[in-house]
């Protein structure tokens, strides 16, 4: 899996992700740390769910 995600950098170098870029325009991605899977879900209300 190749997917471009686009990051920014904050004035103090903290990274940015748009949650919209990293669903590719979809509602639900996965996200992986230390091998286990999270789920970040943007809800109908244009809030972020973030669940192991």
């Amino acid at each position: 899996m190749n997917a471009h995600v686009e990051t920014w950098l904050t004035t103090d170098a903290t990274p940015l992700h748009d949650a919209r870029v990293l669903t590719e325009g979809g509602s639900l991605a996965r996200i992986v740390l230390d091998g286990q899977v999270y789920s970040l879900r943007i809800t109908r209300a244009g809030k972020l769910i973030l669940t192991k």
